[in-house]
């Protein structure tokens, strides 16, 4: 009788689901080779004299040719037409809401001392057909493409899908959350069904289109200038932890037949540009390299946190970071906060009061992160500049002085984030002026927040005298 139990037909993929009709590889930063037609990629090379089925090869670079292997980030594609078979560019009207120089010589942006909030932003109305490009509006960042280092934070509310139109990001790599609606992706190297609760990075240079496929959508986007996401060092935590290689999955190769007119629309230093062909921009039919979309659903993060006492620093929430040019100090990180267990015993368990040298910007996927006066509701969003004090109110900090303390779950059926950034953030005209949903955090949230101290004047006179000291009042 044999021995022999089963051998596996092909590597491990993530199956289309009810919600998601589409297929995955998986893994984070991994050399992925994708096939439509079985064959199509070349045999031991990337440039052969004649590409099968007469495909045209093309080469994507998402890093400079002498960065260090391991950090080289290239894709090739074998597509039914190149993409320099366009009829050239044109410059399409300013989007006014949206911002890519955040230096304070532009006038259009402002630094903000205090904190800040924002009601959640609409929709646009079904009298007003808007994509998601045209539903792109700023809301803060630092630095400017141009410089390759720095960020922005966007939302967009979109009621249309894109049809035969496309986007090309040149200026940097997309983090996109939905939060209302799922979010249909089709880009050069396949197709992404994104639904809240996920995040898809698309990079820089790379082709997509955005479908509705449950209608009006919102959500936000984190874009980063010359730098591009990673995972966090893990340091003592070891090997595994908080968002897992495995967990993120890239698309498999997919690709239209479609001689018909389509429009591609391009962003560069922050202005748009419209580039019309008569072909598909999706017509990739094979794709090797690691220069490839992902996605990540967060409800499969790892928490970790004490179980002891007192606090980790949060960025042990920290899901994808991206670097800075200054060693240690990251250009942005990206943070969530979702249910997990608390233990930590003899412990003021919410956030601390704290100054952090860092900018924090926060929104809301769904549900209530408490503790807050300003009404943070899903599709908000608050931002407190770097050493800008802050932390719970009143109320909360009573609760949880005086509460008795057990294991007890927190942020149950919620999930905020936050963007969190070494670099000092600027705010737009859109954010500060038109949204028509901006709001200051209620400074009144605090003031019950009294000198309790001077409540025990006497036990304190008594401890100072125990220890050979003078009470208080007494000159030295």
């Amino acid at each position: 009788m044999s021995t022999f139990g089963a051998s596996a037909k092909t590597t491990y993929s993530i199956r289309p689901k009810e919600r998601d009709p589409y297929q995955y590889q998986v893994g984070f930063g991994n050399r992925f080779a994708s096939e439509a037609i079985p064959g199509t990629l070349p045999f031991a090379q990337n440039n052969p004299q004649k590409a099968k089925y007469d495909l045209y090869t093309e080469s994507i670079n998402g890093t400079p040719f002498v960065t260090p292997r391991k950090e080289n980030q290239s894709c090739w594609v074998y597509r039914i037409r190149p993409s320099v078979a366009h009829k050239g560019f044109t410059s399409l009207p300013d989007n006014e809401d949206l911002e890519s120089c955040f230096l304070p010589l532009n006038p259009k942006v402002h630094f903000s001392p205090t904190q800040l909030a924002w009601y959640p932003f609409d929709i646009p109305s079904q009298n007003n057909k808007t994509d998601f490009v045209s539903g792109l509006k700023t809301l803060a960042g630092n630095g400017d493409p141009t410089l390759r280092e720095g960020l922005a934070a966007h939302i967009y509310a979109a009621n249309e899908s894109m049809g035969n139109r496309a986007f090309c990001n040149g200026d940097g790599d997309f983090l996109i959350l939905p939060q209302q609606g799922r979010l249909d992706i089709q880009t050069e190297f396949g197709k992404l069904m994104v639904r809240p609760g996920e995040l898809v990075v698309i990079q820089r240079g790379i082709k997509y289109k955005v479908g509705l496929p449950d209608g009006p959508s919102r959500g936000y986007i984190l874009e980063i200038f010359g730098s591009h996401f990673e995972l966090p060092d893990l340091g003592p935590l070891g090997t595994h932890g908080l968002a897992n290689p495995r967990d993120f999955e890239s698309p498999v190769a997919s690709f239209d037949i479609d001689q018909l007119p389509w429009e591609i629309v391009y962003k560069v230093g922050g202005k748009l540009f419209s580039c019309r062909q008569e072909h598909t921009p999706f017509d990739v039919v094979a794709w090797w390299g690691n220069y490839v979309p992902y996605k990540y659903a967060m409800e499969k993060f790892i928490h970790v946190g004490s179980i002891q006492k007192d606090h980790i620093d949060p960025s042990i929430f920290c899901v994808l970071t991206a670097k800075s040019k200054t060693p240690g100090a990251p250009l942005a990180d990206f943070l969530i906060f979702s249910g997990r267990w608390d233990v930590a015993t003899g412990t003021f368990r919410p956030p601390y009061y704290h100054r952090n040298c860092a900018s924090e910007m926060m929104g809301l996927i769904y549900g209530d992160y408490g503790g807050r006066s300003d009404e943070f509701a899903p599709g908000g969003f608050s931002f407190e500049n770097g050493f800008c004090p802050h932390g719970v109110s009143y109320e909360e900090f009573k609760k949880a002085t005086e509460a008795e303390l057990g294991p007890m779950r927190v942020h149950e059926g919620t999930l905020a984030f936050m963007f969190e950034t070494s670099m000092q953030v600027t705010i737009t005209d859109y954010a500060m002026k038109r949204t028509g949903k901006l709001h200051e955090h209620e400074p009144k949230m605090w003031d019950d927040l009294k000198g309790q101290f001077v409540n025990h004047i006497d036990q304190i006179n008594a401890d100072l005298k125990a220890a050979g000291l003078p009470p208080l009042g007494t000159k030295a």
